[in-house]
């Protein structure tokens, strides 16, 4: 029961650890690489393993769920960000909404994820490629 007990928190850390990663990697030049590779590879997953496991699945989600499934937890939800709101906040958040919520997150910081890699890649933006270029 420690075992399990002891991957139960660890599965907690690391997947939550890794939310945070996906959310705000790309606010630190030194992790912006690393964060587009693990949101490419999130959205693989959600997508590709989706097709057969169903949309937004998460091999980390269901590796905790078989742990905690083991300690015999298993009235969760499909999603880990709602487990972890509800937990929280101690709430029962709508799945529907949490999900989107969930999208949402990923897509925008996909978004900022490739923007902030371009810039790095192609040298910054056109503005300040202009400021540079008359000498300003």
């Amino acid at each position: 029961m420690m075992l399990l007990r002891a991957l139960d928190i660890g599965f907690f850390v690391f997947h939550s650890g890794l939310i945070l990663f996906i959310l705000f990697g790309w606010v630190w030049r030194p992790l912006r690489r690393a964060n587009l590779a693990v949101i490419v590879l999130t959205g693989l997953s959600w997508t590709v393993l989706g097709f057969w496991y169903g949309f937004g699945y998460c091999p980390c989600t269901d590796w905790h769920w078989q742990v905690r499934a083991a300690m015999g937890d298993t009235d969760l939800p499909w999603s880990y960000v709602k487990f972890l709101l509800d937990g929280i906040f101690g709430a029962d958040f709508d799945p529907t909404l949490v999900d989107w919520t969930t999208v949402f997150g990923l897509v925008g910081a996909s978004v900022a994820s490739v923007v902030t890699n371009w810039r790095d890649w192609t040298g910054g933006t056109k503005e300040t490629k202009g400021t540079e270029a008359s000498g300003d």
